[in-house]
């Protein structure tokens, strides 16, 4: 495949974008090293389409962290334009972009994921209230709609429960609140289609800050990823099918990063579900490719081919 004309999406104006930009930058670099012709494009919402029709790509690689890359609205543009695109299609991207409206999907199939309580702007009144009635902290606040921890503030005490919610309210009208899980952070991607998805290698995150927050993820050395995960095979296995689990009832193509916090009775709770993962130098998903024995151009590489067999 290495005649085919790739497109890398990137950057565009959403809260992700200069991670999106590291992430193509990886990407197209291997790509290339695979000799394929590829091509990097800054996302520009209005000329999107034209851009497109300009460069006449074969395949589209979305590596668009966030709103617009990550929220089905790329991917729509390109159904009706016929051109295929790496990833999962606009109804899993969809769903598993507003976190709200994973958790109900979550609970409706049965998969473990903390309790929480969806909260709107409208309701601010009394709301410290009425999430102190019906959960203890300490909780996790988040913004619906934000990946990379943006939006997202633990709260260890209660006093500090309206500027969490605050904080999340700045990048939409939902808020979701959380319980917090308190045990090792698992993460695991899992690609290929529903039929066939495949967890890779799970991780098991640790930082310097003891938060794993935009700042943790982005800056080498301040987070650290070991693999395999220091947990029992039955919790290893359990994370696994929990993971495959949850990408198959989003109906994801491609690969999707699973996010879980594992209990004290090894349960491994989902937090969140990344359709466009990070591949930047300190991103989790390469190296789980890398522990399956996988190089990083040969899982772009790998990608594209799913994305050509649609």
């Amino acid at each position: 495949m290495g005649t085919k004309k790739i497109v890398v999406v990137m950057g565009g104006p959403s809260s992700e974008a200069a991670v999106s930009r590291r992430s193509g930058a990886a990407i197209l670099a291997a790509l290339r090293e695979k000799n394929y012709e590829a091509e990097g494009l800054e996302f520009v919402p209005k000329t999107f389409s034209v851009d497109i029709q300009r460069l006449s790509p074969d395949i589209v690689f979305n590596a668009m962290h966030g709103a617009y890359g990550e929220d089905g609205r790329v991917q729509a543009t390109l159904d009706l334009m016929g051109v295929p695109c790496t990833g999962s299609g606009v109804l899993a991207s969809a769903m598993t972009m507003d976190k709200a409206a994973a958790k109900r999907v979550m609970l409706g199939a049965g998969i473990s994921t903390p309790k929480a309580i969806s909260c709107r702007v409208s309701e601010r009144a009394g709301l410290r209230a009425r999430i102190l009635r019906e959960m203890s902290v300490p909780l996790v606040v988040k913004a619906t709609t934000q990946g990379s921890s943006i939006g997202v503030v633990v709260v260890k005490d209660a006093a500090e429960l309206p500027d969490a919610l605050e904080e999340a309210f700045s990048y939409g009208d939902e808020a979701l609140v959380e319980e917090f899980i308190d045990g090792p952070e698992l993460t695991a991607a899992v690609w290929g289609t529903p039929e066939t998805c495949d967890a890779l290698p799970v991780i098991e995150i640790t930082t310097e800050s003891g938060r794993y927050d935009y700042e943790s993820k982005y800056t080498v050395g301040a987070s650290h990823h070991i693999i395999p995960a220091r947990i029992s095979a039955e919790a290893m296995a359990r994370t696994r099918e929990t993971a495959e689990q949850t990408f198959r009832v989003f109906g994801c193509r491609g690969v999707a990063r699973v996010d879980m916090m594992l209990s004290t009775e090894g349960v491994p709770y989902v937090i969140d579900i990344n359709t466009v993962p990070g591949m930047t130098e300190t991103s989790l998903v390469p190296d789980a490719a890398r522990a399956a024995g996988i190089s990083f151009a040969d899982f772009c590489e790998r990608l594209v081919e799913m994305a050509a067999a649609e």
